[in-house]
């Protein structure tokens, strides 16, 4: 016969439930990453050291990124990758959190230039640092060999009537101004002034109707720039596309424009709701190590924070992404451009 259980003993046992199923459950970190930096087999490693399960979110813009951790209190995801430029905004609206160094012990493997949060403007506010340095790449000028009887000297090739319909650009308002700024000559391609905004407008105009297409994701611009023969590309991914197309077996070169070439530096961040923030640091640390380091600039040629670039001879030429003054007018502009406006409309209230 059962014996009956007391009344004043179920409470414990309703707890201890409770607790062995908590024990038992699989804990879920959820990242949002861009394309490479979260293969299949990082991944499991990661959850085969930790146990926990990891769930993968992919985005292809700085725009779609901001859109998904914008809402919901930034509870969807517990860790992400965003460029320096960028995080700005996501501090300002409370979405990343501060990270405590110590729970790294990879960084100390890191190059010396990206060990030093003081030689990183944007990666730390008020003394507090936000955000771990991952990935970096320039966005250089990969062209045809074939379609150029030499290397490209100067972004304005992006514009030369003699590769009309050949011309591929990443879709982006925020970059794509940036190029125009540049165009202009401004000492800063993230400033426009006033007066700026009207010559910003007519060029990216003139850009359009000098374009192929646009891309998103690094393999779709492989494949656009293969198939439909085109000559020059913008490369926002810089080595990882030139990767992709040699690969491919396109014979492709990729120079460093006189105007210097935009390079964006990733890095990963914790969310405020993160559910897990130790399992995020741990994501992060893993991240650091010396394997998922090599598959990143092995298999995707992106650049890594640990090993030494071989193209450091140009860095003298980069100019690091920094916030713009106004990245809703930006895109807002652009996607006006892309639509078929013209220059007066496109600035129209």
């Amino acid at each position: 016969m059962l014996r009956r259980l007391s009344l004043h003993r179920l409470p414990w046992l309703v707890l201890a439930l409770a607790l062995s199923g908590t024990a038992c459950a699989t804990e879920v970190l959820r990242v949002l990453s861009w394309p490479g930096y979260a293969d299949a087999d990082v991944v499991q490693a990661f959850e085969a050291r930790t146990g926990a399960r990891v769930e993968v979110t992919q985005v292809d813009s700085d725009e779609t990124l901001w859109q998904k951790l914008s809402t919901n209190d930034a509870t969807d995801y517990d860790v992400f990758a965003v460029n320096t430029a960028e995080l700005q905004r996501y501090i300002d609206r409370g979405v990343a959190v501060a990270i405590d160094p110590a729970a790294l012990p990879n960084l100390g493997a890191q190059l010396p230039r990206f060990r030093n949060p003081a030689t990183l403007p944007g990666t730390t506010r008020d003394g507090k640092l936000y955000a771990i340095p991952y990935a970096w790449a320039e966005m250089g000028l990969i062209y045809d060999r074939r379609q150029f009887d030499a290397p490209p000297q100067s972004i304005a090739a992006l514009w030369d009537a003699r590769y009309r319909g050949k011309v591929l650009v990443y879709n982006s308002g925020s970059h794509n101004f940036s190029l125009a700024a540049q165009m202009l000559g401004k000492a800063s391609p993230f400033r426009l002034d006033a007066a700026d905004w009207a010559p910003a407008v007519e060029r990216l105009v003139e850009l359009r109707r000098n374009l192929l297409t646009f891309y998103a994701q690094p393999e779709e611009s492989a494949h656009l720039f293969v198939s439909r023969g085109a000559a020059l590309m913008y490369a926002n991914y810089g080595t990882q596309q030139l990767q992709l197309l040699r690969a491919a077996g396109a014979d492709v070169g990729y120079a460093i424009p006189r105007e210097g070439a935009l390079a964006w530096l990733d890095c990963w961040v914790v969310t405020r709701g993160a559910r897990n923030q130790a399992l995020a640091l741990a994501w992060i640390d893993h991240l650091l190590g010396t394997g998922p380091a090599h598959v990143l600039s092995a298999r995707h040629g992106l650049d890594n924070t640990r090993d030494p670039a071989p193209h450091q001879a140009e860095t003298d030429r980069l100019v690091w992404l920094e916030p713009v003054e106004d990245v809703e007018r930006r895109n807002l502009l652009w996607e006006r451009i892309l639509s078929g406006d013209r220059g007066a409309r496109v600035l129209a209230p």
